[in-house]
């Protein structure tokens, strides 16, 4: 128990230290957290069109970005930062601390949390504000929200420090990761209508969660009676949680298999 409480507790000092590092990196902090809000106010701008009854693009396509938000915030962030951490000797230096993998995942895990929450208080914000967002006032729609924030958070965390070992040097991580990022968004539509997708995508997109999260984020805010524009006609809550929670668990169990604090 004793050991158990200490990793915890050095995970929370780490996660302290990784918020303090990011926000000294103005770049960093604001590609984070304003480029969805910016994405947001180009597409809310162009495409006004109303795609379904009481349902405007816009609103559409605020619950795509707070889900893809948890993908950019944790899958992409992480996937590129720990290659560069990893070159420049920082991992290394980590080794010889008294901290453990685990404490390590959970300062990672911590720090895309916080990005998260502030990422979509911003989102909810200028899309309730700016292009009539409509805020949930069932509370079982606020808990379908929180554990697809918890759930899609750790998701994302665990499958960022997976793929860290994907790309050979920190300088091309970004190169590698980005562009996947960019097609599942596309796929799983973020930038379009899903069901306006070819079918091959539309079953391409299925295996990956993106999808799933979007799905979930669009029963949170978007009427019930849009659930029929969906491929199954139903928002699918429950088996979103299974597929999510199954690739938490893939996640999970390659990152502790794969981890490298260095390239050696």
């Amino acid at each position: 128990m004793k050991s158990l409480k200490v990793i915890i507790r050095i995970g929370l000092l780490r996660g302290g230290l990784e918020l303090k590092q990011f926000l000294r990196q103005r770049e960093s902090v604001v590609f984070t957290l304003l480029f969805p809000v910016i994405l947001l106010f180009i597409f809310g701008s162009v495409f006004k069109d109303t795609i379904a009854p009481g349902v405007t693009f816009s609103q559409y396509f605020v619950a795509g970005m707070i889900a893809s938000g948890l993908v950019n915030t944790g899958f992409q962030q992480l996937a590129i930062t720990i290659p560069m951490e990893r070159d420049s000797g920082a991992l290394k230096r980590l080794r010889g601390t008294p901290m453990s993998v685990s404490s390590y995942f959970i300062g990672k895990a911590l720090l895309v949390t916080i990005l998260m929450v502030l990422q979509t208080i911003l989102l909810l914000f200028f899309g309730a504000a700016m292009f009539d967002l409509n805020l949930p006032t069932d509370p079982t729609l606020w808990w379908n929200f929180t554990w697809l924030v918890i759930l899609g958070s750790a998701c994302s965390t665990v499958l960022g420090i997976a793929f860290s070992v994907v790309p050979k040097s920190g300088r091309g991580a970004s190169a590698v990761v980005s562009p996947i990022v960019i097609i599942l968004q596309f796929f799983s539509g973020v930038f379009f209508v899903f069901t306006s997708l070819p079918t091959w995508m539309q079953q391409f997109a299925a295996i990956f969660p993106l999808k799933w999260l979007t799905q979930g984020m669009r029963s949170v805010f978007l009427p019930e009676n849009f659930a029929t524009q969906e491929v199954a006609g139903s928002w699918e809550i429950s088996k979103t949680a299974i597929i999510l929670l199954i690739w938490l668990i893939i996640g999970l169990a390659i990152s502790i298999k794969t981890f490298k604090w260095s390239r050696e």
